[in-house]
């Protein structure tokens, strides 16, 4: 009895594949954001875990949606429409409008995702995309920030300056007044302490999720390093009025965007250079742009306009910093 032959299977290369796949990478990411998810319902309260929620279940509705109506395949299983909610909602106000989760999450994954393409034609952040168009339309209800806990304690949450905020219209003199001292004002910027948005508060549960990011293997230190470091150099040379070399640099890094951009967004593969050599060029680049805007613009956080910016220049980057072909000569 003769055996059944099995068919030859043609393949083109790469033949050696890597196990992580782009799913597995997308729920890893958003996993990582889990613990800033929770200090963000510890502070904020219920508001904030609905605000993520409905910019979750937006973001998968609008891909699935779109994607039946013209007949495409149905790519919500992938984690990616998960996970540009989940970062959007983190970069809310607390306690905004229902209806700006809903339309945020259609511009990031309609017109900035889907129209584009799908996953990985985008050229924009999707989620920082929609973000941009809500303080665009919606500049007054995308600038009232929550003071932390008020949620827990009183029935009305009370609105407050971001330290950013405070730094730009009173100076580090204010801002040190209202939390006592440095050290207390460095604890509860680490801890999250202070008005902000959703889930850019707590930074230490941010850097908590950026070393599993870095034990899974998922991001590299290229963009990250050159991001804070560029930022940090910046502040400490030109971050105090009227004096070179006397900024704060710890201050700068721990405000704002600064951990959840450098870590979570500039990192976005499909927006972000390939070329580790122009990884680095682009991380610097959002570094830069951050701290221009924050210390000579008229808006105190610059973490988004930077990223985007960037982005525009990501493709060019890559062009410059190509690795050679192997086998090919070099033209005289």
């Amino acid at each position: 009895m003769e055996t059944a032959k099995k068919p030859l299977i043609v393949s083109v290369s790469p033949h050696i594949r890597d196990e992580e796949t782009t799913s597995r990478i997308m729920w890893s990411v958003s996993a990582s954001l889990f613990p800033a998810v929770v200090m963000a319902a510890y502070f904020f309260g219920p508001p904030a875990v609905f605000n993520i929620a409905l910019c979750i279940i937006s973001a998968i509705l609008s891909e699935y949606v779109f994607q039946k109506s013209l007949k495409k395949k149905i790519t919500v299983n992938d984690g990616s429409a998960f996970l540009t909610g989940l970062l959007l909602g983190m970069n809310l106000p607390p306690s905004v409008p229902f209806y700006l989760p809903i339309v945020g999450s259609f511009v990031a994954m309609i017109i900035t995702k889907q129209l584009f393409g799908g996953l990985g034609y985008n050229i924009f952040n999707p989620a920082l995309i929609g973000r941009a168009f809500l303080l665009v339309s919606f500049p007054r209800v995308m600038t009232i920030w929550n003071e932390p806990v008020a949620a827990f304690v009183k029935m009305d949450a009370v609105s407050t300056a971001t330290p950013l905020g405070i730094l730009k219209g009173e100076g580090t003199t204010k801002l040190i007044e209202i939390f006592g001292d440095k050290i207390n004002l460095y604890a509860q910027l680490l801890v999250g302490y202070r008005a902000g948005s959703i889930g850019e508060t707590s930074v230490i549960a941010l850097l908590a999720g950026a070393a599993f990011l870095f034990y899974r293997g998922c991001i590299s230190w290229h963009i990250p390093v050159s991001f804070l470091g560029t930022a940090a150099l910046i502040a400490w040379v030109f971050g105090a009025k009227g004096a070179l070399f006397a900024g704060d640099p710890l201050l700068h890094l721990m405000s704002g965007g600064m951990v959840l951009g450098a870590f979570f967004m500039a990192t976005d593969y499909v927006t972000c250079p390939t070329v580790k050599k122009g990884q680095i060029i682009f991380g610097a680049g959002c570094g830069f742009l951050t701290m221009l805007i924050r210390l000579k613009g008229g808006y105190p956080e610059g973490v988004m306009f930077a990223i985007l910016i960037m982005n525009c220049f990501a493709p060019l980057i890559d062009r410059g910093f190509k690795t050679k072909v192997f086998g090919t000569k070099r033209k005289s």
